[in-house]
């Protein structure tokens, strides 16, 4: 700390001086494009090593006295500082950021400690400690925890890979939303949710959706949670006209800016969930939201604060985890290469975005994705899905032949997800998996055959989906 009040370390021969804990967290962060973009990045690799040496001797307690935002100023600020719980960060009060680094490496620190731990961490208490991480950390520490909900399947149980189904389509023609949805039940998607991009956002479409989707669910019995992921305010109002909601959707910041930029607040989110509550449509659960997130959304709308892409994404994970959701994910590479450039940025992104959601006790899924224009392809997403499984990541998503039609981007396909459940030992939701195995739709070990689509279970589903 200089007298001044910033902070500087002698590396290599220059002194390096950050004139505040917003710019020695984004100079200490891993090389992006989105912070590039901002003017906030480290202008040499030096540099950002000397960031991280001066943040590796930071206490963690530094966070609570040093908001980056203004607590005046920003209300998820002050709802990260308002709901901080100190019995709970004890434990780790008295780290540095180095220190909680190998701390969460021990071998005592596992799934309980860190489950007790997470009401006492703040956001940027684990993005700072992420920063100082190898892809390798991020994983392992990340495999440790686990966060499980339920709505109709219960989901980020040990030795589970949950898969969010995707049957969007350009025009929203129910006939293909479900044919591609019963495609994906063939190959075992869609424990986690059965969600459907609009192509057009507006109370009566969303409702014909939402119909389409329960009706195939109530007639297969299916023990999943459909979503039509329409603003929030959309879905209120299918609410309030009597439409079949599971799920309230919606893509949240780590800003209040970003967050109105989106058209929500808290409160709406609070009003949001308390309406689909008072349904009470779950079976096994009440944990009715589900909120996407990604890196660069709070730069795009000219709301970071001065703040690195990935310390505001952190941000979003305290406003998700307030309203206790089912589902999260981050939509990675979806937001282009302007944030994050090629695969290494987008890998990086990715286990970053995981690690620090579940160390804040957020059920984290993931969307391994990336625009045409990125330097990226679909074999840098088998590695990034690769290490996001055995991460223990809660679900990932799956859309026909890795290609959202609607969308247009490159996902993970129904094949690839099936791939990494069987080469790691992985199962479905456990309702689901035992639904699979009612309709014959999985063999006797619970495996879901890649040919499923031969099987005389899966014609007869087929056939019943037909003539829906």
């Amino acid at each position: 700390m200089t007298a001044t009040g910033g902070y500087r370390i002698l590396h290599g021969g220059e002194s390096h001086v950050f004139a505040d804990l917003a710019t020695l967290m984004a100079c200490a962060s891993p090389r992006r494009s989105g912070d590039e973009l901002a003017g906030i990045a480290a202008a040499t690799d030096r540099r950002r090593v000397a960031a991280r040496m001066a943040l590796a001797d930071l206490p963690l307690a530094t966070f609570l006295a040093e908001p980056l935002i203004p607590y005046e100023d920003d209300e998820v600020t002050r709802l990260i500082h308002d709901g901080h719980d100190a019995a709970a960060f004890a434990p780790v009060a008295s780290l540095t950021v180095g220190e909680f680094r190998e701390w969460l490496l021990s071998w005592e620190v596992d799934a309980g400690v860190l489950a007790r731990l997470a009401p006492g961490l703040t956001p940027e208490m684990v993005a700072a400690v992420s920063k100082l991480c190898r892809n390798g950390d991020l994983v392992a520490i990340a495999a440790k925890t686990r966060v499980v909900t339920g709505f109709r399947s219960t989901l980020g149980l040990p030795g589970r890979l949950g898969a969010r189904l995707q049957p969007n389509h350009p025009t929203d023609d129910p006939q293909a939303i479900v044919a591609a949805t019963l495609d994906g039940l063939l190959y075992g998607m869609g424990d986690a949710v059965i969600g459907i991009n609009p192509a057009t956002d507006n109370v009566e479409a969303t409702i014909r959706l939402l119909r389409v989707l329960d009706d195939l669910r109530q007639r297969f019995e299916i023990p999943t949670q459909s979503c039509v992921l329409a603003h929030v305010t959309t879905t209120i109002a299918a609410i309030e006209a009597g439409a079949p909601v599971d799920l309230v959707f919606q893509s949240i910041a780590g800003t209040q800016a970003a967050n109105a930029g989106f058209g929500v607040s808290l409160a709406l989110l609070k009003e949001a969930r308390e309406a689909a509550l008072l349904l009470k449509r779950g079976s096994v659960g009440t944990n009715v939201m589900y909120f996407e997130t990604g890196q660069g959304a709070a730069l795009s709308a000219d709301a970071h604060h001065g703040i690195d892409q990935q310390t505001v994404e952190a941000r979003a994970y305290a406003v998700a985890r307030t309203f206790s959701p089912l589902l999260v994910n981050t939509v990675v590479g979806f937001i282009g290469p302007e944030y994050l450039y090629d695969a290494k940025e987008i890998t990086r992104a990715g286990l970053e975005d995981h690690f620090c959601a579940k160390l804040l006790g957020v059920p984290m899924g993931v969307d391994v994705c990336y625009t045409n224009h990125a330097e990226a392809d679909q074999d840098d997403m088998d590695d990034l899905a690769l290490l996001l499984a055995n991460a223990g990541v809660n679900f990932l998503i799956a859309v026909p032949g890795a290609d959202d039609i609607m969308l247009n981007y490159q996902s993970l396909s129904h094949h690839d997800v099936l791939r990494l459940r069987h080469l790691l030992g992985l199962r479905p939701a456990p309702e689901f998996e035992a639904w699979l195995g009612r309709m014959g739709l999985s063999d006797d070990r619970g495996r879901v055959p890649p040919l499923g689509a031969g099987t005389t279970a899966a014609r007869r589903l087929l056939t019943a989906g037909g003539a829906a």
